[in-house]
């Protein structure tokens, strides 16, 4: 059972949109999804709330306070939405478990040098090598100079750059419906599926 975890310890770059996205596409390819959130603004747990029943089945994974709790069996993916400032015991009991590791972050000086600590983090916690890393640009705007240091940044990594997201209304429209890109028409969203295609290779590796 893959559990995905979308971490970066910075506040506001995006995880909850990564991590309900990635459920979504998860739930598309007819899995047993549970998304579980650890952060106390729990959004993505706001975010099942507003999911129709019509849509495919997303559940709720019950994550204490005090400790992360084991997926009930019948659960074959689970994706888990992390608080910013993970560190310490909490980064260690997610690092325990998870198999993959998505750190999302946005193209600003903020964004890349707290990155780069966080990356420096999860190599030196003990349990690194059960997972792999991948970063995911969020709101990029390729035109932009922001753009071009982001490139710079992740290349000196050596960490997977498994995407660059536009900066869209999509996913803040969809969002607001309990929605993903993966629940509506393709017409609808192309350009932004185009640009899931290698963390959706990535993440069914």
């Amino acid at each position: 059972m893959p559990i995905v975890v979308v971490a970066n310890p910075k506040g506001g770059v995006g995880k909850s949109t990564l991590a309900t996205q990635i459920a979504g596409y998860f739930a598309s390819r007819g899995h047993a999804v549970m998304l579980g959130d650890v952060d106390r603004q729990q959004s993505s747990r706001l975010w099942l709330g507003l999911r129709p029943q019509s849509a495919r089945l997303i559940s709720t994974w019950d994550v204490r306070s005090d400790a992360i709790a084991k997926p009930p069996k019948g659960t074959t993916h689970v994706v888990l939405d992390t608080p910013a400032g993970l560190h310490g015991k909490r980064l260690n009991e997610v690092m325990k478990i998870a198999d993959r590791i998505v750190v999302p972050l946005q193209p600003s000086v903020f964004d890349i040098f707290a990155t780069r600590s966080f990356l420096d983090e999860l190599m030196q916690n003990k349990h690194a090598g059960k997972a792999n890393i991948g970063l995911v640009g969020m709101r990029v705007d390729a035109r932009t100079i922001a753009a071009d240091h982001l490139h710079e940044f992740v290349d000196m990594l050596g960490v997977p750059v498994l995407g660059y997201l536009r900066d869209t209304q999509n996913y803040v429209h969809l969002a607001a419906r309990g929605l993903t890109l993966f629940d509506v028409a393709t017409s609808r969203v192309e350009k932004d599926l185009d640009q899931w295609q290698t963390l959706c290779r990535w993440l069914d590796t």
